[in-house]
């Protein structure tokens, strides 16, 4: 990745998820950047897979395995909902995480934020889009809390 694309899309990811999300995401190794024909950062794959996509809306949507570095770099549980035994195998499969199951979610969550859907235990299930937000997640007993993008399979 060169320096430039490297500067740019940490700051894009700090501005997104908050300080430190950038060195999480983009610290370590040198992922590979497809640009689209006119310049402009698309994709970003890392030696795993998937970090993350550039939208044309300026934000990132992540890859399964942005959302597992972004939760191993970012320890104080930001941009993070979590979910229990009861929805893991089907967040694993790629469905959606219903409000009903979230134990727990960051306060600061907004809906349309990009999340990391985590079980108790602190395993990475999947990555999505946040529909309601953190505090809604925990209060409401009925409706998409987030839209899973991609899920993990089982250890």
């Amino acid at each position: 990745m060169e320096e430039s694309d490297r500067a740019m899309l940490t700051r894009v990811a700090d501005y997104q998820w908050g300080a430190g999300a950038g060195t999480a995401l983009f610290g370590d190794g040198d992922p590979e950047v497809t640009h689209t024909s006119s310049g402009r950062p698309r994709q970003v794959i890392g030696e795993d897979g998937r970090l993350v996509t550039y939208a044309t809306d300026g934000r990132f949507t992540l890859g399964l395995d942005g959302g597992k570095r972004l939760h191993e770099g970012l320890s104080d549980g930001r941009y993070r909902v979590v979910v229990g035994d009861e929805s893991e195998p089907f967040v694993r499969e790629g469905r959606n995480a219903f409000a009903k199951f979230v134990s727990d979610a960051d306060p600061a969550v907004r809906p349309g934020d990009e999340v990391v859907l985590t079980h108790e235990r602190g395993e990475v299930l999947a990555v999505g889009r946040a529909e309601l937000s953190g505090e809604g997640m925990l209060d409401f007993e009925a409706g998409v809390a987030v839209f899973v993008r991609d899920g993990a399979e089982a250890e």
